[in-house]
């Protein structure tokens, strides 16, 4: 199936302004991939047709197919033939049984769908915030551009402590005594979670939103990364340790390491019943049991 610029465009309407960047391309065309309009396997208009409907130069187009390549949603993508949308489509986690994705991925989507509901409440369980952070930019985004709007946004978030000793990361070299590595990961750890914190009680103000954020303390490192989604869908995915080197300030950090943003997401939805509802419900559980029991208060400073 070809989808022309006609039967392409959101709602068959064209977009009014002709100053669209090519991250503006990427969001409209990855909406309509998420909303059914482009379709798995769908081939997308040409460049050309494409530069016509926004207003732009053919290298702002292709610049916008990239990186939705990269997001895993187009195939194909060259300067011969128009692409298709890939399969999975709309770059979300699978249900039961689909492929997983790269949580930097996965995550966004899966958020921007929970956001839809009236009463928005998300929990996590991770080594930082930094995923989580950069995947709410894209509910927020439609917030601010009207296409959601929940009466009430509850985030609860655990992070491990600032005084335990982590299991990861950690310095590889046996000559350093790791604070450095500890320093590096609790700026990271505080920062992004007041962005984040930030960016949510700011729709109070805009919005009229009630927003709640609350930290606590973890008195372990997790081995996992857990999502759950307004008590319907658990998203989880595993810290992969391993060893590499980054520039510090004060020279070169060798350590041990987890990339949360490039971990699988595995998807459990509730309603698919049977081991995903369980998985759902222990879930929810056993975070619950976290936060009133052993868990303390934490303070981004």
């Amino acid at each position: 199936m070809v989808v022309t610029q006609e039967n392409g465009a959101v709602n068959g309407t064209q977009p009014q302004s002709p100053k669209y960047s090519p991250q503006d391309i990427a969001d409209d065309l990855r909406e309509r991939i998420r909303a059914g309009v482009l379709k798995t396997g769908d081939r997308l208009p040409t460049q050309a047709e494409l530069a016509e409907e926004f207003g732009v130069e053919r290298g702002a187009v292709r610049q916008a197919l990239r990186l939705l390549q990269e997001a895993g949603l187009l195939s194909n993508v060259s300067k011969g033939s128009p692409p298709r949308v890939a399969t999975p489509a709309g770059g979300a986690v699978a249900g039961a049984g689909g492929e997983p994705q790269p949580t930097m991925v996965g995550l966004a989507p899966r958020l921007t769908e929970a956001f839809s509901a009236q009463r928005v409440r998300i929990d996590a369980v991770c080594l930082t915030a930094e995923t989580l952070m950069l995947a709410l930019g894209e509910p927020v985004r439609q917030i601010h551009e009207g296409r959601i709007q929940p009466e009430s946004i509850t985030v609860r978030i655990l992070l491990p402590s600032r005084d335990i000793a982590l299991a990861f990361p950690v310095s590889a070299d046996a000559s350093d005594e790791g604070d450095r590595v500890h320093q590096r990961w609790l700026s990271q750890r505080n920062a992004q979670g007041q962005v984040l914190r930030h960016n949510l009680r700011a729709l109070r103000s805009s919005h009229g939103i009630d927003v709640r954020v609350t930290f606590r303390a973890l008195p372990f490192t997790p081995p996992v990364k857990l999502y759950l989604l307004n008590g319907s869908e658990a998203l989880l995915a595993y810290y992969m340790v391993t060893r590499r080197a980054e520039e510090g300030e004060d020279g070169p950090l060798d350590m041990f390491d987890a990339l949360g943003g490039q971990s699988l997401l595995f998807s459990f939805e509730e309603q698919v019943g049977g081991r995903d509802g369980t998985f759902v419900e222990e879930s929810q559980k056993w975070f619950d049991a976290l936060w009133e029991t052993i868990t303390s208060d934490l303070t981004l400073s």
